[in-house]
């Protein structure tokens, strides 16, 4: 493989993977907590309704889920691609 195309297709799945972890909150966030809010508070969590959970703090439990799971895609894809970082020398 060349540098242009291994860089290109590197771009090509970081963003493929922020497409796909981007929609999964968009749906989580716009979707459970406005969209879904009528059907989902019909389940009550600790006195709460579901669809009040969501659009107040479950959607950023789910950020921050998404956020780990993006770092480890992007080491493994830092991996397979050669670009990951190598730990200084402290001499």
């Amino acid at each position: 493989m060349t540098q242009d195309y291994s860089a290109a297709s590197y771009w090509k799945k970081n963003l493929q993977y922020l497409s796909i972890l981007l929609s999964v909150w968009f749906i989580v966030s716009y979707g459970c907590g406005i969209l879904f809010v009528d059907q989902l508070n019909k389940i009550r969590i600790g006195g709460f309704y579901l669809g009040f959970w969501f659009a107040q703090q479950g959607a950023i439990y789910v950020f921050v889920i998404l956020i780990g799971i993006y770092v480890q895609l992007m080491k493994r894809l830092d991996r397979q691609y050669n670009v990951h970082e190598q730990e200084a020398d402290p001499s």
